[in-house]
């Protein structure tokens, strides 16, 4: 393929821009913040889950505590009550004064025992709501730190969108005037390689570092200034300056 060397020259401008592009849309796609939200976001979610587990269970227990807090009281009520008989002279038979003895012993001993099991539920309960505080606790620190991130985010992301719209400006009037079958080439092997031409300098091909052989370069020397001469690496256009080493 031949081309004037000064349209070869404008496709380094070009590449240049189509660099700036990539690096952009790399660094777009790989915003620190991004994976840190990505892992917030799932322990968020996995988060959601433990708060209903551990509020079903201050929630069953708190019931269980209400209904030993009720059987207690029911209890207690009994006892004053059999003690106000008591008192009072309403058991005049001596062995129902007895038999209500032997109960008012009874109610006490029941008594203790629903204590006792209304103490463990408190207990339990009393972790339970713990758990569940501090998983509320996490859950809130959680979402303030993805407000905060995807804040920044959305900045850095703004920012970078107005600087590619602005390289994408300029590349409209870097491709005035280039060949059709010259740009064809290039986007071509820009879709492929993601930049499509590279500079010749110090014998060295700008796209794929790699260092020419002598042979190679001595093809190079010998091609017509308008030849398009391509890297034998990579296959890149390469363009020819007083930089080339040639």
């Amino acid at each position: 393929m031949k081309a004037d060397p000064t349209h070869q020259l404008a496709l380094l401008d070009v590449a240049e821009l189509d660099r700036r592009a990539a690096q952009l849309r790399h660094q777009r796609a790989n915003l620190p913040e991004v994976a840190e939200i990505s892992a917030l976001e799932t322990e968020r979610t996995a988060l959601t889950d433990q708060v209903r587990d551990a509020r079903i269970v201050v929630d069953d227990l708190t019931a269980e505590q209400a209904k030993a807090d009720r059987e207690v009281e029911q209890v207690k009520t009994r006892r004053e009550r059999d003690r106000t008989r008591m008192d009072t002279g309403q058991i005049t038979n001596p062995k129902d004064l007895e038999r209500m003895q032997h109960e008012l012993v009874s109610l006490e001993r029941r008594i203790a025992t629903l204590e006792d099991a209304e103490l463990e539920v408190m207990e339990k309960l009393e972790e339970a709501q713990q758990v569940l505080d501090g998983l509320a606790i996490r859950a809130d620190d959680i979402d303030a730190r993805l407000a905060e991130l995807v804040a920044a985010r959305d900045e850095k992301r703004a920012a970078i969108d107005r600087s590619l719209d602005e390289v994408s400006t300029a590349r409209g009037p870097a491709t005035d005037g280039l060949p059709d079958d010259l740009m064809a080439l290039y986007e071509r092997l820009r879709e492929q390689k993601g930049i499509g031409a590279a500079l010749l300098r110090a014998r060295q091909c700008g796209g794929c570092n790699m260092t020419l052989d002598a042979s190679e370069l001595s093809r190079i020397r010998s091609a017509p200034a308008d030849e398009v001469i391509r890297c034998e690496e990579c296959q890149r256009i390469l363009v020819r300056t007083d930089e080339s080493g040639l």
